[in-house]
């Protein structure tokens, strides 16, 4: 009877391998959501300073605020949330208007917010943004 110990072994670690594979599996899900942090877009207005910085026809990204922000045409800004949809990360740089995610490749529209190539599948989500005095304020009552 030395076989059947080996083999019931084998069924138990293959379980628990199973079980572990299930975990994490499911620690780096597909479904985007809205990230880690509680609250993705600001609470309040945050000034970005001068709307010059931002290249008409691309974009910037203002990381430790969490957000980004693109010029489709002179004088007119679109503004997103800069972080991830997916798994919460912050996006770490943007070339062109594509946004791009250090976390598992994700990349974003920034004239539209929309995700283009994943495991994200949610836009960022948009922001109201003015130019005022040559200044960008971003956020509620924006």
């Amino acid at each position: 009877m030395p076989g059947q110990p080996a083999a019931r072994r084998t069924v138990l670690k293959g379980a628990a391998l199973a079980g572990a594979a299930g975990l994490g599996v499911a620690a780096c899900s597909t479904d985007s959501k809205l990230g880690h942090a509680q609250t993705p877009t600001p609470t309040a207005p945050v000034d970005l300073g001068a709307a010059s910085e931002v290249p008409v026809g691309g974009a910037k990204l203002y990381r430790e605020q969490r957000l980004v922000v693109s010029c489709p045409a002179k004088g007119e800004y679109k503004a997103f949330s800069a972080q991830c949809t997916h798994g919460g990360c912050v996006l770490d740089k943007v070339e062109g208007t594509e946004g791009h995610c250090p976390c598992h490749g994700s990349r974003f529209d920034m004239t539209t917010g929309k995700a283009i190539h994943g495991p994200a599948t949610v836009p960022l989500p948009s922001i109201p943004v003015t130019a005022e005095g040559g200044k960008l304020v971003v956020g509620p009552e924006a």
